[in-house]
Order: C-alpha cells, then structure tokens, then sequence
C-alpha cells in the first residue's frame, strides 16, 4: 500500500471520525462524505484513495459505533497509523478489513503530506519521504485472513 500521509492528534473519538448528526444511514458511500468532517470540513475532498491516517494515542476513542471504520475505509483510507487505538474501534476495524497499525515512532515521525508505504505482512511502515522506516507489530494470521477478505463477514462467506 501506498500513499499520503494526513495527520491527526490525540483522542480522536468516534465523534469527529464520523459525527452523530450523520448517522442517519448505514451506507458506506454517504457515510464516508462526512468523515473526519468535524476534525478537518475538507479532509474528504483533498485525501485521495489509498491514503492513510497518521494519529497520536487513543485514536477511535468514544462510542462503539461501527460507522466510524466503515466511514473511513469507504472514504479511500488505505490504513491507519497511530500510536494507540481504542479497543473497541480496533476490533471494529478489524471486522470491517480496515487496517489499524499501532507504532508510536512513525505516528510521531511521520509528517502530514509524506508518502507512505505499508507492508502489512511484516508490519513494516516505510515513510519514503523523509527515507525512515519503522516497525509495527504484525498482525496475527487470523486477522490478516480477515483483512484481506474485506471484513469479517467476508472471511466467513468465503469459509
């Protein structure tokens, strides 16, 4: 995967990754018009598909909401990058095949408008800007299985 960076800081809850007043539908392509609308109103215009997320801790923090990955990945997010997650927005983006890659070094690093590269089979994060890369933790066999067939729905109507 390839793509820009776009940052954003710490405690980034499910309000400003997809905000409550649009939550009037479970469709992914209207849902992802408003992503990050309240922590950025442009983000969705000037982010292009197979971008990612660069965040600080506690990213995916509040409700247990579903729409917030799923706004996200049908917005074009590639991946995210963060130095922590909310558990609760973690397995949701697991279920839904959105990658999460926890490394404190590259969100800290890594600077908004940076090319990005991910290698989720090894965890390795590559910021071909500034010519660094870092080390997230892989992910286990089972949940790669799940990412790769676009969600957890997915892996089980292909088993």
């Amino acid at each position: 995967m390839k793509g820009q960076a776009w940052k954003f800081g710490n405690n980034i809850d499910t309000d400003l990754i997809i905000p409550a007043r649009y939550l009037n539908t479970s469709d992914p392509a209207e849902l992802a018009q408003y992503a990050m609308m309240d922590a950025d109103s442009e983000w969705v215009d000037k982010m292009k598909k197979g971008d990612f997320i660069v965040a600080g801790d506690n990213f995916g923090c509040g409700s247990s909401r579903e729409h917030a990955p799923i706004a996200l990945k049908a917005a074009g997010v590639s991946a995210i990058i963060a130095k922590s997650f909310a558990r609760i927005f973690y397995r949701n983006a697991i279920n839904i095949g959105l990658p999460i890659l926890e490394s404190p070094k590259a969100a800290e690093e890594i600077k908004e408008g940076d090319e990005v590269e991910v290698d989720l089979s090894s965890g390795t994060i590559k910021d071909i800007t500034s010519g660094k890369t870092y080390k997230a933790q892989p992910f286990p066999e089972f949940m790669k299985k799940i990412i790769d067939a676009g969600g957890l729905i997915h892996f089980l109507r292909k088993k």
